[in-house]
């Protein structure tokens, strides 16, 4: 039983030498190679200095990408921030971090000096990436009212700054395909038990708000407005309940990449359907996906419970991923048999594509 916390081809033989890694092979990995294997987390939210993250992730074998995020939810973007700092001095070759920005005083003189101050003082005290987070085209408004969307010319010399800093960012934009949905349509579980419990940013009652189409292309302008920006789409791009489509953005992008966090029971709907579209869209886009959970440990988790949590969600996606092994998933209420993707896929999937996309050094 799973429960979510709050929270190409083969390689060529002769990329694998020396690498550490399994060579490429027809064998999947089982469930007995999770914790000898590398792994990276590349979106979770360690918003507090507190060892029980690093501890798991030391455990099962993660890399972290910890990601501040401008959500009212969380601790102030000051906290997170400090948490980042202690967390990668404790433990520098496992936990990475993502700095990010706030919206207040936007449009207004200073703010972008402000903002592109701080992120270049992020840079200098180890972030690898800037996040931008949903209030951005959901939530935060202009001067006269109107929402701020991701391509608003004011927010240029921002994604400039990130770009000649040579940082990722992560862009999480819109949200998924259920948002725009009444609670009884929507595909798992957990959309409907976010979503009734944050009616904000539930998008089907508010029609007045951009549609879900509207979120996608405003995105999309952005990124093609910044060619060269290294561009991660969090939450699979907002495009997670389509494989198709997804798989059409990143040919369109080639040099955007997406991450999972959050939307594996996604995922696992489709393959349920079509199990072998799914498994080819991992092969085929296996330099695009970076694997993430969105695992969230905030002032009062609970750090027992919180590192079985975290043990339990790495174990299940590793099974689905990485093996053919069927295992019940809550949020679809249905027996999903697992992708058993081949072993080159699931070390760029887990591991290698993080480490090129954030310019971390390989632990191989």
């Amino acid at each position: 039983m799973i429960k979510r916390w709050k929270v190409a081809a083969a390689a060529a033989v002769l990329g694998w030498v020396g690498s550490g890694l399994a060579q490429p092979s027809s064998t999947p990995y089982g469930m007995d190679d999770f914790a000898r294997v590398p792994k990276f987390d590349a979106h979770v939210h360690a918003n507090v200095d507190h060892p029980a993250f690093l501890e798991q992730a030391r455990q099962d074998g993660f890399e972290l990408m910890s990601i501040n995020v401008d959500y009212p939810d969380f601790p102030s973007i000051a906290d997170q921030h400090a948490a980042a700092i202690a967390l990668a001095k404790a433990d520098p070759a496992r936990l990475h971090w993502a700095a990010t920005f706030s919206m207040d005083g936007f449009g207004k003189p200073g703010w972008v000096d402000r903002v592109n101050a701080g992120l270049a003082e992020a840079k200098s005290e180890g972030a690898r990436a800037v996040k931008i987070w949903k209030n951005v085209g959901m939530i935060e408004k202009d001067a006269d009212g109107r929402l701020i969307m991701l391509d608003h010319p004011g927010l240029s010399p921002v994604a400039e700054q990130v770009h000649s800093l040579g940082l990722v960012l992560i862009g999480h934009q819109g949200e998924p395909h259920n948002c725009w949905l009444p609670l009884e349509q929507m595909t798992t579980d957990n959309d409907r038990e976010y979503f009734r419990n944050h009616p904000q940013y539930h998008m089907y009652l508010h029609p007045d708000q951009p549609s879900y189409d509207d979120q996608i292309a405003t995105r999309d302008r952005f990124v093609a407005a910044h060619p060269g920006l290294r561009f991660v789409g969090a939450h699979m791009g907002s495009l997670e309940y389509d494989v198709d489509r997804l798989g059409a953005f990143l040919d369109r992008f080639p040099d955007v990449t997406v991450d999972l966090a959050a939307r594996m029971s996604q995922v696992q709907y489709q393959s349920l359907r079509d199990r072998e579209k799914v498994r080819g869209f991992f092969i085929r886009y296996q330099d695009r996906l970076l694997y993430g959970t969105d695992l969230t440990v905030n002032p009062d988790t609970e750090p027992a419970e919180f590192r079985a949590a975290a043990h339990a969600v790495w174990t299940a996606d590793w099974r689905y991923l990485a093996t053919d092994g069927v295992q019940r998933v809550d949020t679809l209420d249905a027996d999903v048999p697992g992708l058993a993707l081949p072993r080159e896929v699931i070390d760029k999937v887990y591991y290698r594509n993080a480490v090129r996309v954030f310019g971390t050094a390989s632990r191989n």
